[in-house]
């Protein structure tokens, strides 16, 4: 019945208005179907618990639910709630058939025109997520609250939406967060609550437990036409959408980070206290982005169950849903971190550069590349391949020189400045290890060498593997491995704090990480 209906609604003659081209779009708990001007947005009838759309009758109440709340944040798109029919022809949005379910009916909003897009092609402005920043500072402040909602901050509501959370991540513990990681997470958010509790409480007297959005991130926020559109909120349960400002506004922040803009994170977070006049979200903005962060990867969890979605996209699925417990993880971590200056050190092909991205995802750490460093010191842009023999060209040994100067220059910077930062490089020369240490010293940072190596038989799968990418800053080859070899002078212990890593996942390395810094 399901798939007839779905193999119908592909069909142009499907809806009233004229489109040569309908495009279905899937979530965990919704089908999308895009024409030309429209999207109709269908309920699956699935039972989560906390969401429940299991008849037609609660599927039509939450899409009545799904257009008034988000009138609120984007009036001119909302459209309404229209039936799905029988005709003779099969499902459709008209006629005077049985109705077969109900959508969401909007106006469709330009895909390149999304804040995700816009940001992964960088070409979001400061001033553009300043506006975004202002419009959900406004919002807030006109949000409703009452005695009712305020509860939604109680200490209690708080524990027993963790305590849902890592009771539906446990089917997960092989997939996409081990038991250990989900405990770790666990101990730490009831040790936060308890020790922050009076400020929780004070939230509540306070005023900030509103009727939010609940679901802030940036597929839900479009720019177009001047104007910015927040859409997509949570309907379907009231205790996710009535929650702290700082917990909606931090879902936000979260997704920059999980993107790797801490820059616009920034931004956002200071013209939000700037317009609100909120301070006190800096003691909890952490707290609210580790709980973003897990819901996120536990609903990217929930979409591998779905038998429908094929390899490629279980694969993509997968990644994301470790990024964000991951992420999780890290804004634990990044708390008690000191002034670090990390650096990789292996032969090309043993996951340096994997892993240096890893750990500046989940600790925030600016990233520094000696690929990237290299090519812009010889006025090449950064995938540019430069196929030259060993030791020659800009692999030299004089452009070794300039490039580890450069890479120790650019450290300092961000050591100066206050910050971590990591050089993701071979570093297969004691000298320029040491002149690192001298770095790290000079402004009483900690100095941690993450030796990275694999066996032969691996190392030349991922080398090879890595001849195929049509995109990689990395000139690393099968032929140029045994000249490296012959160099490489291994770390030793009085080097710095040196952990040797494995050929493994880059989260699981990032947890032998943690586990070595303490």
């Amino acid at each position: 019945m399901i798939r007839s209906i779905l193999k119908s609604l592909l069909k142009s003659e499907a809806y009233p208005e004229p489109t040569n081209k309908v495009e279905l779009v899937q979530t965990h708990v919704s089908w999308i179907f895009l024409t030309e001007t429209h999207a109709y947005k269908i309920k699956k009838p699935v039972d989560f618990g906390f969401l429940n759309f299991s008849t037609i009758d609660r599927r039509r109440f939450y899409c009545n639910e799904e257009v008034k709340y988000n009138r609120r944040l984007c009036p001119d798109i909302y459209e309404g709630v229209v039936e799905l029919r029988k005709t003779p022809d099969g499902a459709a949005f008209y006629g005077e058939g049985p109705v077969l379910d109900y959508a969401v009916k909007m106006k469709r909003l330009p895909a390149a025109r999304m804040l995700d897009q816009l940001v992964i092609k960088k070409e979001i402005t400061s001033d553009e997520m300043k506006e975004v920043a202002r419009l959900i500072a406004e919002f807030h402040r006109n949000a409703p609250t009452s005695s009712t909602i305020a509860e939604y901050g109680s200490l209690d509501r708080i524990m027993f939406n963790w305590q849902e959370n890592f009771e539906q991540a446990m089917p997960f513990e092989n997939t996409t967060l081990p038991a250990v990681e989900r405990e770790y997470i666990r101990t730490w958010v009831n040790n936060f609550v308890t020790e922050n509790a009076a400020h929780l409480n004070e939230r509540v007297q306070n005023g900030f437990i509103r009727e939010c959005d609940g679901d802030i991130h940036l597929e839900n926020i479009c720019l177009h036409n001047d104007k910015v559109c927040i859409f997509d909120c949570i309907e379907f349960n009231e205790r996710f959408r009535c929650c702290d400002t700082a917990a909606d506004v931090a879902f936000l922040l979260m997704d920059l980070d999980f993107h790797g803009r801490h820059d616009l994170a920034e931004t956002v977070v200071n013209t939000y206290m700037e317009i609100s006049d909120d301070r006190g979200i800096l003691l909890l903005i952490d707290f609210y982005k580790i709980y973003r962060a897990f819901v996120r990867g536990k609903v990217e969890s929930f979409i591998l169950n779905d038998p429908s979605i094929d390899q490629v996209d279980r694969k993509k699925v997968l990644a994301r849903a470790i990024g964000y417990f991951r992420l999780a993880r890290g804004y634990i971590q990044r708390r008690k971190l000191q002034q670090t200056l990390f650096i990789t050190c292996g032969l090309m092909g043993s996951g340096k550069s994997t892993l240096a991205a890893q750990l500046s995802l989940e600790l925030g750490l600016p990233l520094i590349s000696s690929d990237i460093v290299r090519k812009k010191l010889a006025g090449l842009d950064p995938e540019t391949p430069v196929p030259v023999s060993y030791g020659e060209g800009i692999y030299s040994h004089e452009k070794n020189k300039d490039t580890y100067k450069e890479l120790i220059k650019l450290a300092e910077a961000e050591l100066a400045a206050g910050r971590s930062v990591i050089i993701d490089a071979a570093f297969i020369r004691k000298q320029n290890r040491t002149q690192c240490l001298s770095c790290a010293s000079q402004y009483a940072a900690a100095f941690v060498i993450l030796h990275l190596s694999c066996n032969d038989t691996e190392n030349r799968r991922r080398l090879a593997e890595r001849s195929t990418e049509s995109r990689s800053v990395s000139d690393g080859r099968f032929e140029l491995l045994a000249l490296q070899q012959q160099e490489f002078e291994p770390p030793e212990e009085q080097e710095g704090m040196l952990i040797s890593l494995p050929a493994a996942s880059p989260s699981y390395l990032t947890s032998i990480i943690y586990e070595r810094i303490g």
